[in-house]
């Protein structure tokens, strides 16, 4: 297999892109690209650290970031698993992308920045929810926001469908991966009930 080792042969396959394309581009909140990412309760966070990239979605019962100022987003990190994978990132290389999606839109708005974490108690404090704060909050010089061509979502057919009948659960993952030693249907049968207690 050849695999492609300039950006010179890679854009040859390609094409420039048209103006469009470049010209969406902005460095901080505009009035439109506003909207479309406080509408937004789901978004999927990148980061990269020296032992490779993470990808993390993150979401909320309303928008999942909150405005600083224009070129300032501010993400509550509720708690999960523990595992931190992201969080470690963010304090070790500060780069990030988050990709906005809106149930029903085929377009995505992405953005790139720079993060950085704080334990801040009042800033954790303006996403309180059911008398619970987030453990920190991701904040986010945004570097550029943009939206995204429409075409991947579209192919997918992501809000027309439901693929979901015949997936495992996460327990019989873990069951897989751990020769059963985990008890994966008790995870699965008591996963629903543990996770409506800790949403916050």
């Amino acid at each position: 297999m050849e695999f492609l080792d300039s950006i010179a042969a890679l854009e040859a396959l390609y094409g420039k892109p048209g103006a469009p394309a470049l010209r969406k581009v902005a460095r901080r909140l505009t009035p439109l690209y506003r909207k479309w990412i406080m509408t937004s309760r789901l978004c999927v966070l990148t980061t990269v650290g020296p032992e490779g990239t993470d990808g993390s979605p993150r979401g909320d019962d309303g928008p999942v970031v909150a405005e600083l100022d224009p070129g300032t987003l501010a993400m509550p990190d509720w708690r999960g698993n523990n595992r931190l994978d992201s969080l470690r990132n963010i304090v070790l290389d500060g780069r990030v992308s988050l990709m906005f999606l809106v149930p029903g839109s085929n377009s995505v708005v992405r953005v790139n920045g720079q993060a950085r974490l704080t334990a801040e108690e009042t800033l954790r404090g303006r996403f309180a929810r059911q008398g619970r704060l987030p453990a920190t909050v991701i904040v986010i010089e945004i570097s550029e926001v943009y939206t995204q061509c429409a075409r991947a979502l579209m192919r997918a057919g992501i809000w027309s469908r439901d693929d979901s009948a015949d997936l495992p659960g996460a327990g019989e993952i873990l069951d897989e991966m751990t020769d059963g030693e985990e008890g994966g249907a008790d995870y699965d049968r008591e996963w629903p009930a543990r996770a409506a207690r800790s949403l916050w």
